[in-house]
């Protein structure tokens, strides 16, 4: 049976791609540009684009399960002319070519960022209405790419959906922006932390939520892939338990921290850093504490490991 991995370098996408094939399936990527995390690995490679959608309709053809992962990530609030073509047209394209091709199921990632976060006093789960203007732009474009799919499943479609909360963990090449947080924490560069925090889940369970949607979830179902609230100073916390390198003393409180965002922001870019204090992050680190994945644990078996064991691990790889 071949299955298709789009976004298949990234760090959920590479992660997966072993763990198909640690199960003898034979497993097709789509590449785009960088593709040095699936060195070694017995792939197909397909070059193609998700802007490009015959590039899409030749990586798909004899696929029965194709896994969409392809995305821009982005914490900046000026960013939707780089992300709408890929995160929204590029799933509108997917969907399309999956319907040409007569693909078999569609395993769609999305974002906890998709849905709105209040109220606080209840729990964020798959009922939740989507993301609107008010929110950052790749909030929007998660929620837009969503649709796309619930359009698709309407025309016939087998999609599933998943909706990882903040993933961290192993094979991080890149690294992600969280991965850049715990390399900073670890290295002793990060001057000062924040308040607030966000529900962070380990790549490899998100990886095992997923492939459990594949085979169990009924067409046009949505699970969400969380693992636990943790503040920044506790993931600090976890890191230096891990390292012996101290976490910062200082937390920035967040009235401050949202004030000097913007200040953060340029001076990262001056140097032609990625900043890691943003606007959208701060808001990011600001949204419900209370994330449910008990229909995936209900509906597919899905249970999280303990953050601890991901930091611990994450950091040993790195």
């Amino acid at each position: 049976m071949l299955t298709v991995v789009t976004g298949a370098s990234g760090h959920v996408g590479n992660t997966l791609v072993r763990a198909l094939l640690a199960r003898g399936r034979r497993v097709r990527v789509l590449i785009h540009h960088n593709a040095a995390s699936l060195d070694g690995l017995d792939v197909e490679r397909v070059l193609g684009d998700v802007g490009d959608p015959s590039s899409l309709k030749c990586a798909f053809e004899g696929a029965a399960v194709v896994y969409h992962l392809a995305a821009v990530i982005s914490i900046e609030d000026n960013c939707w002319g780089e992300i709408e073509p890929v995160n929204v047209q590029g799933v509108r394209n997917m969907v399309s070519a999956c319907l040409e091709t007569g693909v078999k199921r569609l395993v769609h990632f999305s974002s906890i960022h998709a849905l709105t976060q209040h109220p606080f006093d209840i729990p964020v789960d798959e009922t939740r209405p989507y993301a609107g203007e008010s929110h950052p732009p790749y909030d929007r474009s998660k929620a837009a790419g969503e649709k796309a799919v619930r359009r698709g499943v309407e025309q016939g479609l087998n999609a599933v959906i998943v909706a990882p909360t903040g993933i961290i963990g192993p094979n991080d090449y890149q690294p992600s922006h969280t991965g850049q947080l715990l390399l900073s924490l670890a290295k002793g560069k990060l001057p000062a932390l924040v308040e607030g925090g966000f529900d962070w889940v380990d790549v490899r369970d998100v990886v095992a939520g997923a492939m459990l949607a594949e085979h169990k979830a009924p067409p046009g179902a949505k699970y969400i892939l969380s693992g636990r609230w943790a503040s920044v100073a506790e993931l600090a916390a976890l890191v230096s338990q891990a390292t012996g390198v101290k976490a910062p003393p200082f937390v920035c409180p967040m009235w401050l921290a949202r004030a000097g965002a913007p200040f953060m922001t340029a001076y990262e870019k001056l140097y032609h850093r990625r900043p890691l204090y943003t606007r959208a992050s701060m808001r990011a680190v600001c949204s419900n504490p209370q994330t449910s994945h008990a229909l995936a644990t209900k509906e597919l078996g899905y249970e999280p490991r303990p953050l601890a064991e991901t930091i611990n691990d994450t950091i040993g790889w790195f």
